[in-house]
């Protein structure tokens, strides 16, 4: 396995043809590779040649993604997991060129870090990616408004409803979380945030569990939103729910357990 080098040693570091390009660098390479057997000793040079060529890009690929609360390095090490990939996978026969080839890949690899590792509580995707298309929209928005826009602005822009704007926003709070020692400022005096928090909320684990589980309620017919609610929070039995409905107990013994098979396969498959 490849031992991935820090970006100061790569600094440190000259490559056989001073002057020449990343593109000459790599392709001459890929091309020499691409003749070579997999044992041969030649290619493992030249893959880890290649390897180390790509470590300033990641960084500059790594550093359009800085002041998001993750540590350049770290980044920069993601981005180039994701060119030592686009190495082994390349194929120079087709002629194409590797930066293009590469790039998009770095880029898209550390996007997917933030997706799915960024988070410090678990967030849906799908809110995840209405945060970023209200990140997004916000200057656009800001400077042809003149203003800062509102949630209604962001709603009639994205084409979504007021509420999930606002569960678009909320979700930003589960990015990054703040240490206890952090200091807050109170009237005149200045504490640390651990001194303003509560005692221990036993229910606080159950946070991503009732979150998961109330978008997927929110996802059913109305009707049966309303029997669930009924059922499960106004303590109804099925025949008063039924009544109160309109419908016979049966179909509202049918409705509960269609309803409650709904919400375990929607949780099922967000865990997955």
């Amino acid at each position: 396995m490849t031992q991935l080098a820090t970006p100061r040693q790569a600094e440190r570091r000259t490559y056989d043809t001073p002057g020449d390009d990343f593109e000459t660098i790599t392709s001459q390479a890929l091309t020499e590779m691409q003749d070579l057997g997999a044992d041969d000793p030649r290619r493992v040079q030249l893959r880890e040649r290649v390897i180390e060529a790509c470590v300033p890009l990641a960084r500059r690929v790594a550093s359009r993604f800085a002041h998001r609360g993750e540590e350049l390095e770290d980044l920069t090490q993601v981005a180039l997991v994701a060119a030592i990939k686009a190495v082994d996978r390349f194929d120079s026969e087709r002629g194409g060129s590797f930066l293009h080839y590469v790039l998009p890949t770095m880029t898209g690899e550390v996007k997917r870090h933030f997706r799915d590792r960024g988070w410090m509580m678990r967030v849906q995707r799908q809110l995840q990616e209405l945060h970023l298309q209200i990140s997004r929209a916000v200057p656009g928005l800001t400077q042809q408004l003149g203003r800062v826009p509102t949630a209604a602005d962001l709603s009639e822009h994205l084409g979504v409803s007021v509420a999930q704007v606002g569960a678009g926003m909320d979700c930003a709070r589960a990015y990054r979380a703040f240490s206890l020692n952090a200091p807050v400022r109170t009237g005149d005096a200045d504490v640390e945030l651990g001194e303003l928090v509560g005692g221990v909320d036993t229910d606080l684990e159950s946070v991503p569990e009732r979150q998961a589980l109330w978008q997927a309620v929110g996802k059913l017919p109305a009707r049966e939103q309303k029997i669930l609610i009924l059922r499960f929070f106004g303590n109804l039995t099925q025949a008063e729910i039924a009544k109160t409905v309109g419908v016979s107990q049966m179909h509202v013994s049918r409705l509960l357990t269609q309803s409650l098979h709904r919400l375990r396969d929607a949780l099922l498959d967000e865990e997955m």
